[in-house]
């Protein structure tokens, strides 16, 4: 939650996690893969996530361009997790919101 104005609210059962209203990240993409986070990637990179293997397209989110990984693999980066949740902050986050992450990243 290092995010200006985030927060995690609980829908459909999962955690959401939200700028402002916004969702930026579901915990779950179904009951088949609850070990998953669903997010919204930057489009440009969206065709090459899709060819990697660890990267699916996730039920009721998938057409609108989200993707999802299985977190409960051993091979799981966490600092490519931490970079694809930030892009999919950036992707719905306001203008303010995304002025005070940029200014607390750079000073």
């Amino acid at each position: 939650m290092v995010f200006p104005e985030a927060a995690e609210v609980l829908a459909w059962g999962r955690p959401t996690f939200r700028a402002g209203k916004k969702i930026f990240a579901t915990a779950g993409s179904s009951m088949e893969r609850p070990y998953s986070v669903v997010f919204k990637p930057d489009p440009e990179e969206r065709l090459a996530l899709i060819e990697d293997p660890r990267f699916f397209i996730p039920p009721y989110f998938g057409p609108a361009g989200w993707l999802a990984i299985d977190l409960d693999r051993p091979e799981t980066d966490w600092t490519e997790l931490a970079e694809l949740m930030e892009t999919s902050y950036r992707q719905v986050a306001l203008k303010r919101q995304l002025a005070a992450l940029d200014r607390d990243r750079h000073g």
